[in-house]
């Protein structure tokens, strides 16, 4: 396909799309310009093709895309959609359609209004918050499995959402306190042994005073133990042997206790134990250990969401549910997050 455009008189800038049927301003590209706001995606399939136009339009709708009317498509331009809509470009084309990728600006103002109007997500964002009261209510009814994959949905439909929200406002915060508040009632059901955060500052410490130490914390650990013992293991004491307890109470005394109410390192303020342990040790210098911080305080205690969460995860999860001994399940964790600090410090 050839797209058709064509000036408007005495505009050089204004052309009128015939293939779609939409005004828009395509901005000549040079270095005096501003880059323009909106990424056009127009596609034509040749004959009846049911699969390749459903393949094409669940990826469209993956990167949340708007529909203005059939085969035509807007997102904002911004550079991580260039090459997801390529991939798209060229399955049209190996198809024997044909696709173009245009940069544009609306017309006016109030065609600028009524393209960000296509991606509000309010909408998504009250269906969601509905789900998370119903969910509320039901705490005291379900047991731990079923409630831990509960909040895991809801937690994944809200990244989801927040995602695709490319113009954020009240809403989005909303849900996202809404979930947070689910997240604090589902804790003590999910982990009744789970601290309570402290109160006071964080003071930094020697790392030469720990190690060669014992490091007692509860068994069967979970996001923040695990990300705690690998951080411990890998930055603050190499020759750190771990201890599972059944419960606090059993934590000998020279024993270097996390994670629990009245360990030495544990909830302090907003922070989980992994945050504390970053800013006694000043490790929190590391932006992938920042970043791993982050995305723990998500998993533990909720928050900001952090893309990389429902994967790491879904991995923590599926590994503590096959293992039963917990050195076999830090083995396993420590692997991951090597991998992951790898990721994020070539990121960063």
């Amino acid at each position: 396909m050839t797209l058709a455009l064509s000036f408007v008189r005495d505009e050089p800038d204004f052309w009128i799309c015939y293939e779609c049927y939409t005004n828009v301003k395509i901005m000549t590209l040079q270095a005096s310009s501003p880059v323009p706001v909106w990424l056009l995606f127009v596609l034509t399939l040749q004959g009846q093709q049911p699969a390749v136009r459903m393949r094409v339009w669940r990826a469209l709708k993956a990167l949340g895309a708007a529909v203005l009317r059939d085969g035509v498509y807007l997102l904002p331009n911004k550079p991580e959609f260039l090459e997801p809509l390529q991939a798209q470009s060229e399955e049209v084309t190996a198809s024997g359609g044909s696709a173009q990728i245009l940069e544009v600006n609306a017309r006016d103002k109030a065609q600028e209004a009524e393209f960000r109007q296509l991606f509000d997500r309010t909408p998504d964002y009250e269906k969601l918050m509905l789900e998370i009261g119903k969910a509320r209510k039901e705490i005291g009814g379900l047991d731990r499995r079923a409630l831990a994959l509960r909040l895991t949905r809801l937690r994944r439909e809200y990244e989801t959402i927040a995602m695709q929200d490319f113009f954020p406002g009240a809403a989005r915060d909303q849900a996202r306190e809404v979930l947070e508040d689910l997240v604090g009632a589902a804790n003590p059901v999910l982990s009744p042994d789970e601290p309570h955060a402290a109160s006071g500052r964080i003071n930094r410490l020697d790392p030469a005073k720990y190690r060669g130490r014992t490091w007692a914390t509860r068994a069967h650990p979970w996001a923040d133990r695990l990300a705690s013992a690998w951080l411990v293991q890998r930055y603050i004491d190499r020759r750190a042997k771990f201890l599972w307890l059944k419960s606090p109470k059993d934590c000998p005394k020279r024993a270097v206790g996390f994670d629990f109410d009245g360990a030495e390192f544990t909830h302090v303020g907003a922070k989980v134990t992994f945050e504390v342990l970053l800013a006694s040790f000043g490790l929190n210098a590391d932006l992938a250990l920042e970043r791993i911080g982050t995305l723990i305080h998500y998993l533990d205690v909720g928050g900001v969401p952090v893309p990389e969460a429902a994967g790491v995860e879904a991995l923590l999860r599926g590994a503590r549910d096959a293992l039963n001994d917990d050195d076999a399940l830090l083995a396993h964790a420590v692997r991951l997050f090597d991998h992951l600090y790898a990721h994020y410090a070539a990121a960063t």
